[in-house]
């Protein structure tokens, strides 16, 4: 393991220059200088929240000398936005659950792996689907089944040259909620899915507004709750979401939910404002919540988590000099210091051996190990989101990824699925 720096370099001054003066500092195979006097180049990145922060690109215009744009949004519409007008982005950012929808579009081209520099680097979770021998390997697409393009034009298994995304950020999600709102019955209870339609939070429970994650979410509740019981959690079939959406529609019709959030920011505000208590969550705004002192749990659920793979995708519209830019970009994904910058709020990278050298011990301990936190760690708001002697719920990366019960998902019933969601969030 490359020996970690004492010092975050989120705060140190000293930064790497990947393009200065003309020079290439090797990031990237094939990076070449701009020549002098030619305007640079503009990448425009469409995607969400939790990864288009204005550091990221601020960091990363320095370091390659190009212009970035950032279009974020919430995950439903941007998904929409981009498998319909490929020609607005150059690249994609967003989950695995998006690669099925945008490649069937013919939204996004192959992405050659002789171009991407540390693909050798990359751990086994996107290339087979599980880090440890003994993982649980989770229903759905779990990001191998859907990585590699086929000689036929289809997404699978065998390994080729050629790959639909790239792997870069990844995490397994729960649900959050407010410590001290947490119903005293449920305080000595194991962490359960369930907690999510549990009539103790009824009113408080939000729910994030996206078919092939918020579905997921309420599926593993309901069948926690012993309400209804799937086959196959990762293909549910129309007779099964009829069922689960009767149930939902009900609980609706009750006042159980208290709103459909669709951006990370927003299910920060629900949680603040005390429009929630309970909701479905990313670890982003887990940490942003915890830096405003608010105690927020990220649990760790007795049936599994949800995950869920970050793909970066080439448009196929993407060509010439916006494409090389485009894969520098992705290299400098792979190159470090977005590893580390992105594990302060709870993410992993596929590659994150190179990124140790720019977390500190404490922060590597407590990301990665799930060890208690040494010292005070800060997020990357600079705020402090993890209080010394904290330990992250689910333990370390491996313990975590081994827990999987479901990946985000596109399912064969997805159009129908999609109908029943929009019948249950209007109802």
């Amino acid at each position: 393991m490359p020996q970690r720096n004492t010092t975050t370099a989120f705060f140190s001054s000293n930064r790497r220059r990947f393009i200065k003066g003309g020079a290439a500092l090797g990031i990237t195979a094939g990076v070449t200088p701009f020549a002098i006097g030619k305007p640079k180049p503009t990448l425009r990145v469409m995607g969400t929240h939790v990864t288009l922060q204005e550091t990221l690109r601020q960091r990363a215009m320095e370091d390659l000398g190009i212009n970035i744009v950032f279009d974020p949004g919430g995950s439903a519409t941007v998904l929409q936005k981009a498998s319909m007008n490929p020609a607005s982005f150059d690249l994609y950012e967003q989950w695995s659950n998006s690669i099925n929808v945008l490649w069937r579009a013919h939204a996004i081209q192959p992405i050659e792996k002789q171009r991407i520099q540390y693909w050798d680097e990359i751990n086994n979770l996107s290339k087979t689907g599980i880090l440890t021998k003994n993982a649980r390997m989770g229903a759905g697409d779990a990001p191998h089944k859907i990585i590699n393009v086929q000689d036929d034009g289809s997404l699978g298994e065998r390994h080729t040259d050629k790959i639909s995304f790239l792997p870069y950020v990844h995490n397994v999600d729960s649900f959050g909620y407010d410590k001290n709102q947490l119903p005293k019955e449920l305080s000595n209870e194991p962490e359960s899915w369930g907690w999510l339609l549990d009539s103790r939070y009824s009113g408080k429970v939000a729910i994030v507004n996206d078919p092939t994650i918020g579905l997921f979410d309420l599926a593993l509740a309901a069948q926690a709750k012993g309400f209804v019981r799937f086959n196959d959690i990762g293909a549910m079939t129309e007779t099964e979401l009829d069922d689960l959406f009767s149930v939902l529609i009900e609980l609706t019709q009750l006042n159980h939910f208290s709103g459909f959030w669709t951006s990370v920011p927003e299910s920060v505000q629900f949680m603040k404002s005390g429009r929630a208590a309970i909701e479905s969550m990313f670890s982003p705004a887990v940490s942003a919540l915890n830096g405003q002192n608010i105690p927020v749990t990220f649990a760790a659920p007795k049936e599994g988590y949800r995950g869920w793979h970050g793909v970066m995708c080439l448009s196929s519209s993407c060509e010439g000099r916006s494409k090389d830019v485009a894969y520098e970009y992705m290299n400098w994904w792979l190159s470090g210091w977005p590893g580390a910058f992105i594990a302060r709020q709870g993410y992993y990278i596929s590659n994150p051996e190179r990124s140790a050298q720019y977390l500190s011990e404490a922060e590597w301990n407590y990301w990665y190990k799930g060890q208690v936190a040494s010292e005070p760690l800060r997020g990357t708001d600079g705020k402090v989101s993890v209080q010394k002697g904290a330990q992250r719920t689910g333990g370390s990366y491996e313990e975590r990824f081994s827990n999987v019960a479901v990946w985000n998902t596109v399912m064969p019933t997805y159009e129908y699925s999609l109908q029943k969601w929009y019948e249950f969030i209007t109802s």
